[in-house]
């Protein structure tokens, strides 16, 4: 149990806190509860052994001057899993380097005081604690003077960065926060870089085939380039970008730009492997991915692209050996070794992230593709099991099991039941109209085989009233009711219909 001598004694401070009765631990926890730091930004929904090792890869790796912020997450992190000796050596840390790189204002020194005061409150140090939100107060005092103190970029900023790091549910708020540090500090060159990473992550949940949508994340990956020049990964993302805009050759030039400056940084290498590979340099992608998993050995993204890039050259094998029959052992022997190399790297990469929802989808389909279908169907199951699964990430998941049932199990019922799932999640992604499609084939397959099956026209009349085809879809329920009277679902479907009008 650590006691407050661990805490460093503050050097350079306008104010000399006085400390008066000691507050009561629950009068302290009202005043705890109006700071602004981890413990009161509602930091949830995150893998935390996984959290604190990309934390580690980042003092490493990144240079920034608000490292601070870096050691100030860490110190909840090990508030989470109840080591406070590590807390409190993690809150001298973003201290002492907050001090050393400070602008004077002392305004980066007030989420830290607040992570301070938690700490100490959860030790019981309850005069420690109170000590500390003193200096938060005292700090807030003197901005009071200049500012309003609700309106801190550097509070606004912290927080957006943190929760940039921990979850991608909390992508909304982060850009919502990293907006407001902008508002007040639109230079800010971490800010900019922050708020542009976040567009462009929340772009990545939308439909890429959506008419009309706007890449808001270009000209603020353009902007945070010129207020840094240095940030070598936004270049690199600024490339996929463009690549994603079919100006492939204008990504490339950032692309190999941003590897020229910083080839050792294992953040930039993940990114010029993605458009390596998306532009298929697949050995390309490969070499950059193997320099990067020697730098960051436990990286799950680096070992899920490795993944990605044997089965690439699988697909490639195979369309070779369809051509020539004479040589067709070899590539057989090539395909399976390749196949085996997929399946290694998929499950590498979530033996080091456990929740990355895509590599279990990628998963699942390799093992259908080496006729493993239990272990296809645990891969499923598994990640359906998930409870911070966005809406898009369901309907990926159903549509994907959906087709092994359909195509490989040869089991329409379930096909059908995983297929409806996806099309009643709201939204429209990706995988939607592919349901659709799916269900519509199935539905018109059930009547073609049955005129008087209702079942295949109940189900044609899901597909339309999912489309918004009102029309169509009464009729079909109303051939349904015909063939089956007395069914309530059918009738019950019709009814909403039919007042829906």
């Amino acid at each position: 149990m650590p006691t407050a001598e661990l805490t460093t004694k503050i050097p350079r401070t306008r104010f000399s806190p006085t400390t008066k009765t000691i507050m009561t631990a629950t009068t302290l926890k009202v005043h705890l509860l109006q700071l602004s730091c981890h413990f009161t930004w509602d930091l949830i929904d995150g893998e935390i052994d996984e959290i604190e090792e990309r934390l580690q890869n980042q003092l490493t790796y990144l240079v920034s001057e608000r490292k601070y912020m870096v050691y100030n997450l860490l110190a909840y992190i090990k508030h989470l899993q109840s080591d406070y000796t590590e807390s409190i050596a993690n809150l001298n840390e973003a201290e002492r380097n907050c001090l050393s790189t400070s602008n004077g204002t002392n305004c980066e020194l007030l989420v830290i005081y607040g992570n301070y005061a938690w700490v100490h409150y959860y030790l019981n140090q309850l005069e420690e604690s109170q000590l500390y939100i003193d200096k938060a107060n005292n700090v807030y005092k003197e901005l009071k003077q200049t500012n309003d103190p609700k309106d801190i970029p550097e509070i606004y900023g912290e927080q957006a960065w943190s929760l940039l790091n921990f979850n991608k549910k909390h992508y909304e708020k982060a850009k919502d926060c990293f907006e407001k540090a902008l508002k007040e500090a639109p230079q800010d060159p971490e800010w900019n870089s922050g708020y542009a990473t976040v567009v462009y992550r929340l772009e990545g949940f939308q439909n890429f085939k959506t008419p009309g949508l706007k890449w808001e994340s270009l000209n603020l990956l353009k902007r945070a380039i010129e207020l840094n020049r240095k940030d070598s990964v936004m270049k690199a993302l600024l490339g996929l970008r463009l690549q994603d805009l079919k100006r492939t050759q204008e990504g490339l030039i950032n692309i190999e730009e941003a590897l020229q400056q910083t080839p050792n940084l294992p953040y930039l290498l993940r990114y010029v492997a993605i458009f390596y590979r998306r532009a298929g340099m697949i050995d390309k992608a490969l070499c950059v991915l193997k320099t990067a998993v020697s730098l960051i050995p436990n990286s799950g993204f680096h070992h899920y692209q490795i993944g990605l890039c044997y089965r690439s050259k699988m697909s490639e094998k195979k369309t070779l050996a369809k051509s020539d029959f004479k040589n067709i052992k070899t590539y057989s022997r090539e395909i399976q070794e390749l196949l085996q190399k997929t399946i290694f790297h998929f499950k590498k990469g979530l033996e080091c992230k456990k929740t990355h929802m895509y590599a279990y989808i990628d998963l699942a389909n390799i093992y259908i593709e080496a006729n493993e279908y239990k272990k296809a169907e645990e891969t499923f199951q598994t990640v359906l099991s998930f409870t911070n699964l966005t809406d898009n990430e369901k309907q990926q998941i159903h549509f994907h099991y959906g087709n092994f049932e359909q195509f490989k199990k040869k089991s329409e019922k379930e096909a059908i039941r995983h297929y409806k799932e996806a099309l009643l999640i709201p939204g429209t992604f990706y995988n939607k109209q592919r349901c659709e499609q799916e269900v519509k084939k199935l539905a018109e397959r059930k009547i073609t085989r049955d005129p008087t099956n209702a079942s295949g026209f109940s189900l044609l009349g899901f597909v339309y009233k999912i489309q918004q085809k009102s029309a169509d879809a009464i009729k079909c329920y109303e051939q349904a009711l015909t063939l089956d009277p007395h069914n309530e679902e059918y009738l019950s479907n019709l009814s909403e219909l039919k007042l829906a009008i």
